[in-house]
């Protein structure tokens, strides 16, 4: 594509985010500089519909960008929108004091949804290693006992199970067994040592251990990269006239985590530090085909690694979302390896 039909096709795609609404040629004649008469952009116009990358809703003059015109859009940007001041302070700030991997994650998605107003995903990092750091158990009364994993990568995870007329010496040897057996090892190992350890016990004592090592199987035996957390859905209002037609099939994609996570996979390779943009009908999921993601991996291989992105209408600001989605990914990514 020569360079004046790719500037005829940056000028309507820009003021088609900014305005939602078909350009004509006189628009781009008045609000830019193309140093030729609408004559001329008219056929630029219609050439660049002919070749897919531009169509007309319906009989109006003016052009709307194709999923393929966003495609080269993205494709052929010069530069990607610096941030501004705000926004990078407010990337700069976020984390001041983070409790956990959940407050992290939970930042992370208010912040990305928060600077690029549209619908944030962040997938929980998985360690490249990740161990059992410590179990503890709260007694909840004579009869319940809160058992807390902590693992490696600082994820907290709940469960209580029925203990009954347990004392408090009692459930500190118990702690102590378990601990003996799960702390440094990875789930699998830690499971496969408590299993075997079980089979040693006196059976007064195994009834009580046979029990938390039911609640551990149910813990450890979740992958914490398959959870996700999302943010910013309220952004989706933005669609304007198409929420009532897309806005249900997105909100209904936007609950299945698996959904989520292969959406992220298929545009995020594992050390790849670009950011990925998948536009329109290039997401295999159909009912987010009239929507765009952008995503990057953050934190680590050799640590903890994870992705993490947006999804918005096909229609939105690439250059300020590409910014935002790289600069969030980064600062994320360089908190993680740090603490």
């Amino acid at each position: 594509m020569d360079e004046r039909k790719l500037a005829v096709l940056r000028a309507i795609v820009t003021d088609y985010v900014a305005s939602h609404e078909p350009v004509g040629s006189k628009t781009l004649v008045e609000r830019h500089h193309l140093d030729v008469s609408a004559a001329t952009i008219r056929n630029d116009m219609a050439s660049l519909e002919d070749e897919g990358y531009l169509t007309h809703p319906h009989t109006s003059a003016g052009r709307i960008p194709t999923d393929k015109g966003y495609r080269l859009f993205v494709d052929r940007l010069a530069t990607v929108k610096p941030l501004s001041l705000a926004e990078r302070r407010a990337i700069s700030s976020f984390m001041e004091g983070v409790c956990d991997l959940d407050d992290i994650v939970r930042r992370t998605v208010r912040l990305l949804a928060q600077v690029t107003r549209q619908v944030a995903i962040v997938q929980y990092p998985v360690a490249a290693s990740p161990r059992v750091r410590h179990v503890e158990l709260v007694s909840l009364g004579p009869d319940r006992v809160l058992t807390v994993v902590i693992r490696s990568t600082g994820t907290v995870e709940q469960r209580s199970f029925e203990l009954t007329d347990h004392t408090d010496t009692e459930l500190a040897g118990l702690r102590d067994w378990v601990n003996s057996l799960a702390a440094g090892r990875t789930p699998a190992d830690a499971l496969e040592a408590v299993s075997v350890a079980l089979g040693e016990l006196h059976p007064a004592e195994r009834l009580r251990a046979s029990r938390l090592a039911a609640v551990l199987s149910d813990v450890l035996s979740v992958d914490p990269g398959a959870r996700v957390m999302v943010g910013g859905v309220p952004n989706l209002t933005r669609f304007g006239t198409e929420y009532e037609t897309t806005v249900k099939p997105v909100l209904e994609a936007l609950e299945e985590q698996m959904v989520l996570l292969r959406l992220l996979g298929e545009a995020v390779k594992p050390g790849d530090d670009e950011v990925a943009v998948r536009i329109g009908g290039e997401n295999s999921y159909e009912p987010l085909q009239s929507t765009s993601v952008v995503a990057r991996g953050y934190g680590s291989a050799d640590s903890a690694w994870a992705m993490l992105g947006v999804v918005g209408p096909t229609r939105m600001d690439y250059p300020s979302t590409i910014a935002a989605v790289r600069a969030v990914a980064n600062y994320v990514g360089r908190f993680l390896q740090e603490g």
